[in-house]
């Protein structure tokens, strides 16, 4: 089984520094905030590898979408590093992280109502318009809904449908780490197994996800690696199969519902 226990002594920051080593997307100690003097992140790390789902779970409050967002450079961070495939892209403008190969869905607010899913998808290439046909087609593989009715405002869409959209304009620039902040959040049962599948599908196309999610069972259910962010910092690390399964995860952090068949 892999080491689950918490996170922070130097033996437990070696471990992460050797595991990280040739990580497609990478945080080191990573402190970051909203004010100044306030601290969200207070020293989390992260590591996901090409290919890799990896996904991000924890009591609310925990920082998991500041993280996310710290990664795509939408929270200042004050101490710590992050890099993308070696290069360091620390605060780096959103714009430029795009460029780079980083999309991000955001939870809320994450799709031009007032446009056309056609026309979403084409300002998810708006710093390469002529990619536009070639990348459609593959978004279109993935989501064959947005290509039957691309003609259709997203503002008509239903709150998954609309999810789709987001994640699909978010691939249009090819990238090589997608980042999802809460994607089942608001949907139905329903929706929110057809957001794991499609996940999944993204990942097994080629790209590294990671995945901030409240549904902390199943997101641990697809994911590669899992990490419990707790108090701005990991609390435990391990494949999504041992953190399920772990015993003191389940009674801290997830509850009856991670033994149970629901």
């Amino acid at each position: 089984m892999a080491d689950t226990s918490a996170t922070g002594t130097s033996s437990e920051r070696e471990e992460h520094l050797r595991a990280a080593e040739g990580a497609v997307l990478r945080a080191d100690d990573l402190v970051a905030g909203y004010l100044p003097g306030v601290n969200i992140l207070n020293g989390a790390d992260l590591y996901c590898r090409e290919q890799e789902l990896v996904g991000i779970i924890g009591p609310n409050g925990a920082g998991k979408s500041t993280l996310l967002k710290a990664l795509f450079g939408l929270v200042r961070i004050g101490s710590g590093t992050v890099a993308l495939k070696g290069e360091d892209i620390t605060n780096r403008r959103a714009d430029h992280l795009v460029s780079r190969g980083i999309g991000f869905v955001p939870q809320t607010n994450n799709v031009f109502p007032s446009l056309t899913i056609q026309e979403n998808l084409e300002m998810g290439v708006f710093q390469r318009p002529k990619s536009f046909r070639k990348r459609f087609e593959f978004v279109g593989e993935l989501f064959p809904a947005l290509l039957d009715r691309r003609a259709q405002r997203a503002g008509s869409l239903s709150g998954g449908e609309r999810q789709m959209v987001a994640m699909g304009r978010a691939l249009m620039m090819e990238p090589s780490v997608l980042l999802l902040d809460e994607p089942s959040a608001g949907l139905s049962p329903v929706m929110q197994d057809e957001v794991f599948v499609q996940t999944r599908k993204i990942n097994r196309a080629g790209v590294s996800v990671v995945m901030v999610e409240q549904n902390a069972r199943r997101c641990l259910q697809i994911c590669d690696r899992g990490y419990v962010l707790d108090q701005g910092r990991n609390a435990y690390t391990a494949s999504g199969r041992d953190l399920a399964n772990d015993p003191k995860v389940i009674e801290l952090y997830l509850g009856t519902l991670a033994g149970s068949n629901n």
